[in-house]
């Protein structure tokens, strides 16, 4: 595995100094800030300078690194355009040229073009970069869909795997899994068969990375990193391969381990497995449904996620029948097969005519309603009775004025009530589409697609999350402001508006 050492590791007790005393109001600022020097003289200066009377930290840390840049470049006017044409301006602005390499940094450099999220999120992030190729493939930017894909391989072959972001403090965790998606889309918009084959090298690796450990398996040891075992097969949940504060968000993290009395160890893997869930926060990973100190992301079995290894696990069965192996395509099959079948009944609550997380180690449905429901539609998972009372769930419980809310639990978490996210919006559009939902399908994105437009005609701009509770709102809760940019909103956005066919 080929990865940079991450800041707390360079940087030593510099680090833990400028992260604890909330030197910046955002803990990312110094992760991705770039040294003048060599870290090593860096840290010397502070060990030597930070006893000596006067000491300003925040000076030495600007007169020692280069800070990051948030804001987007953008003309003053942005409400002056069309929405349509906001969003081609900005791919332009979101989009990042080849990385240089830089020593010391905390970017892997990448050997291609891609798009970053905007705001604080400076760099490619897994999950979000399928939901922004869908908006790329809309505008026709078809070169930089390959880009990106390539990137991602690129990330495989060096790293072992698609970590969370090209960053050094995000190489223990990855996101939840759409490499295969990618992969189809551009064989989509390529109009080409043969893209399956030529990354099914790293299709098989995203896959080993996901099972690692599960030939090691038993009734006696169910569970080892993101693989478990369970009567009837395998099943994957989230996981972190360090049990550290989060590099990003360390006070945050230390704070809340000095407010609980547990393990901080143990606190520290599963907020770091719900960051790998993209869902960082939800209720659907806390025990009480309330509160972060209750947080046992690694003893939840994710519905969204065994979708998503569904879906990898069938996309490999097709690729290496066409360019693999038949030995490799049985194997891939049976393990699909047995996924979805574990899919329909033990992730499937009869009481309530919802799909839901189960929670280790009995594998019960955690009762916990979410959104993430509507992966079983997305991927043609649910039977027909089942889609359809997974469709009657989301329209009479999730569906609000500005579309689909993510949770209806009130936890102060952004990935929880009021707020609604792009990648849901599309996940349960297609979903509702698949099963032959179109009206319930096409109100949900309505209502979304109005609400988007409404706050870019207000303040001229497109936001990561929004609170859909009440329309023209932007979305609240988590460890930060409210980002604008945003790829995966603009690319939503487009495509949905495209799919409706209205005039807006």
């Amino acid at each position: 595995m080929n990865v940079k050492e991450p800041p707390d590791r360079i940087y030593a007790e510099l680090f833990e100094q400028v992260q604890s005393q909330h030197l910046f109001g955002d803990s990312k600022t110094f992760v991705d800030a770039t040294p003048k020097s060599d870290p090593a003289s860096i840290l010397s200066a502070f060990r030597s300078e930070c006893d000596q009377p006067g000491f300003d930290l925040k000076k030495f840390v600007e007169n020692h690194f280069e800070l990051p840049r948030s804001q987007i470049d953008a003309p003053s006017d942005p409400m002056g355009l069309p929405v349509e044409e906001r969003i081609d301006q900005l791919w332009g602005l979101l989009t990042r040229a080849a990385d240089e390499e830089v020593r010391h940094s905390s970017l892997i450099p990448l050997p291609n073009r891609y798009v970053v999220p905007g705001g604080r999120f400076r760099e490619v992030y897994y999950w979000d970069s399928y939901f922004t190729m869908l908006g790329l493939a809309d505008s026709g930017r078809v070169s930089l869909i390959r880009d990106m894909v390539d990137n991602f391989a690129y990330l495989i072959d060096e790293v072992g795997f698609i970590p969370n972001g090209n960053r050094s403090y995000y190489c223990s965790r990855s996101q939840p899994p759409y490499f295969a998606l990618m992969v189809e889309l551009l064989a989509e918009v390529m109009k080409d068969e043969s893209v399956y084959g030529r990354f099914l090298p790293q299709l098989k690796r995203e896959y080993e990375f996901w099972m690692a450990g599960a030939d090691t398996l038993s009734a006696e040891n169910p569970a080892h990193r993101r693989v478990v075992i369970c009567p009837g097969g395998f099943l994957n949940r989230y996981w972190d391969d360090e049990a550290i504060p989060r590099q990003e968000s360390y006070a945050e993290d230390v704070e809340l381990a000095a407010s609980v009395s547990r393990d901080p160890e143990e606190l520290y893997r599963d907020v770091r497995a719900g960051a790998e869930s993209g869902w960082d926060y939800s209720p659907r990973w806390f025990a009480d449904r309330k509160s972060m100190a209750t947080i046992r992301a690694t003893q939840i079995i994710p519905v969204d996620l065994n979708a998503l290894i569904y879906n990898l696990e069938a996309t490999l069965a097709k690729v290496c029948k066409a360019h693999g192996t038949s030995a490799d395509a049985i194997f891939y099959e049976e393990r699909a097969d047995n996924r979805k079948d574990l899919l329909q009944t033990i992730f499937f609550d009869d009481a309530s005519g919802m799909f839901m997380d189960l929670s280790l180690p009995d594998f019960e449905v955690t009762g916990t309603f979410s959104i993430a429901a509507a992966y079983s539609l997305f991927f043609d998972i649910a039977t027909p009775e089942q889609a359809e009372r997974v469709a009657a769930c989301i329209h009479r419980d999730f569906l609000k004025a500005g579309g689909w809310v993510t949770s209806n639990y009130d936890t102060g978490q952004q990935w929880d009530s009021p707020n609604g996210w792009a990648p849901m919006q599309w996940i349960t559009f297609c979903g509702l589409e698949r099963y032959g939902f179109h009206e319930e399908a096409r109100a949900g994105a309505s209502r979304w697609v109005k609400d988007n437009i409404a706050v870019y005609q207000k303040h001229g701009r497109l936001l990561e999350k929004y609170n859909v509770e009440s329309s023209g709102l932007a979305g609240t809760g988590g460890e930060y402001e409210v980002q604008d940019g945003f790829g995966w909103t603009n690319a939503v956005l487009l495509r949905l508006m495209h799919k409706l066919g209205k005039e807006w």
